[in-house]
């Protein structure tokens, strides 16, 4: 293959995979970044002594990254390194019912039956039994696009259709759960993870049901250095290979002519390319980068899946009884998800999730602190009194941590910054501050994001957290995955 050149707009997990694999078949690569550093929002900060990564906290398929390394004919270990967390996650509610999931099954069904009177063997099997689910599902929709025909035709596909019936599609995530196992506590447990791709259990397919095998049964692991350290052995790896980053530079347009790319447009000029990559959310690239071009406008008006506010909290005592990943649930789970939904708000009592690093990685907080992420799930910015909610927000989620702890932690607050849909938007340029691009909340949410290459513009790739396969670092990497191949079979 004759060697290319190969524009990225951004630096985010996906970018820098795709900058490895082009790299790799021997192509030059510039990435552009409007920041003065790389990863997106895998990024990191620090405040009086406590450093917190500012995006991501769960580390899940970590082969995902290895494998970049074994591409470039590297060893992954002498970049990266992590460790499997022998607790996945504490969960807390309101009436002091308390429940630890572990890397192994067998030990959380127990936990299961032991603390919610669930049937253990039912409970062991049904983990067990989203493994084969899981490799019908990425076979078919995380490792191919969907927007090719040849996807459809081959051995892996007709293995999905005859399975159509034990995948969920025509029930939501709920209905399947509550069918499932007799406590609702169990329900809402497994409910949660339509959270991963910012969706709602009450309306997302059953489906992605099979999202907990990520955990349950592969597991959940912890990266040397902390998150940001998938970031900074990326792009070592990726300049390693002679990948070019221009930061501080922002593209301000995606050059096209007869309906191909042909360029990027910064303020210091036009860079001509013979490939270009996206993985701006595709919102603000069709309206900014692309305003010359006819714009996919059902594509581009399909809902938006959840935003965050997220505290950072720095604290001057620790707590024995939390862990790495925790989750205060709400005792209104469906209003909680109709609030963020339908009425574009935050419910009164949210559920929360506190990721504290320096539980494995002490060096994260001063001796004797912990660093608090915090995460509410809420809508995306549509002009919303965000100052209202999330001072709001602060008090409830105060309030809620401190009942269920039996304890009052606003003392220990010592040092604190936010996050909220509007500060994400600005920073990551994703519309409305949407984590994770469009929503899944119906069958065919799949079949309906973006495809990573369209012919109406030829030679624009796109991967990251708005296109296909979906939001989060394994989907973003895979997404990078999918258009190193398509980009392949185009060349």
């Amino acid at each position: 293959m004759m060697k290319k050149q190969i524009g990225i707009v951004g630096s985010g997990v996906a970018s820098l995979a795709m900058g490895i694999r082009m790299a790799c078949l021997g192509h030059q690569v510039d990435i552009f970044e409007a920041n003065a550093f790389p990863g997106g929002k895998l990024s990191e900060f620090e405040i009086e002594g406590y450093r917190f990564d500012a995006g991501p906290s769960l580390f899940t398929l970590p082969h995902l990254v290895d494998e970049l390394f074994t591409l470039a004919q590297k060893n992954p270990r002498d970049y990266f390194n992590y460790t499997r967390l022998p607790e996945i996650c504490r969960y807390f509610w309101e009436d002091q019912t308390r429940l630890t999931t572990y890397q192994n099954p067998a030990d959380t069904a127990h936990e299961i039956a032991q603390n919610l009177g669930e049937n253990e063997k039912k409970v062991h099997d049904f983990i067990l039994g989203l493994q084969d689910k899981y490799q019908i599902i990425s076979e078919l929709f995380l490792e191919n696009s969907l927007h090719q025909p040849s996807t459809w035709l081959g051995k892996k596909a007709w293995r999905g259709y005859l399975n159509i019936p034990r995948l969920g599609l025509f029930s939501s995530m709920h209905q399947y759960h509550k069918s499932t196992f007799k406590n609702p506590k169990t329900v809402q447990l497994f409910d949660r993870y339509a959270t991963y791709n910012g969706s709602d259990p009450y309306q997302t397919p059953a489906t992605l049901s099979i999202i907990p095998h990520l955990e349950y049964n592969l597991g959940a692991y912890f990266p040397r250095g902390g998150m940001i350290a998938i970031t900074q052995s990326l792009h070592q790896l990726a300049v390693d290979l002679g990948v070019r980053f221009r930061f501080n530079e922002k593209v301000t347009r995606i050059i096209c002519k007869n309906q191909q790319a042909i360029g990027l447009e910064t303020a210091k000029g036009q860079y001509p390319f013979d490939a270009v990559v996206s993985n701006m959310d595709i919102r603000p690239s069709y309206q900014k980068l692309l305003q010359d071009q006819i714009q996919p406008k059902r594509l581009l008006q399909q809902e938006q899946s959840s935003s965050g506010i997220i505290f950072y909290w720095g604290m001057n005592k620790s707590w024995d009884e939390l862990g790495v990943h925790n989750i205060f649930f709400s005792d209104h789970y469906q209003e909680e998800f109709k609030a963020i939904f339908t009425d574009k708000t935050l419910h009164e009592d949210p559920t929360v999730y506190v990721h504290i690093s320096s539980k494995v990685a002490p060096e994260d907080a001063p001796k004797g602190g912990e660093n608090w992420f915090i995460l509410i799930n809420c809508p995306s910015n549509i002009g919303q009194n965000w100052d209202e909610l999330v001072s709001l927000t602060r008090e409830r989620v105060i309030q809620k941590i401190s009942r269920v702890l039996g304890q009052d932690i606003r003392p220990y607050i010592i040092a604190e910054d936010y996050l909220d849909p509007r500060r994400i938007e600005n920073r990551t340029s994703s519309a409305g501050g949407a984590l994770y691009g469009n929503a899944s909340n119906n069958r065919f949410a799949a079949f309906l994001r973006h495809p990573n290459y369209r012919q109406s513009i030829k030679n624009l790739y796109w991967v990251g957290g708005s296109v296909h396969p979906g939001g989060g670092i394994p989907l973003c990497l895979s997404s990078a995955k999918i258009a190193a191949k398509l980009f392949q079979e185009n060349a």
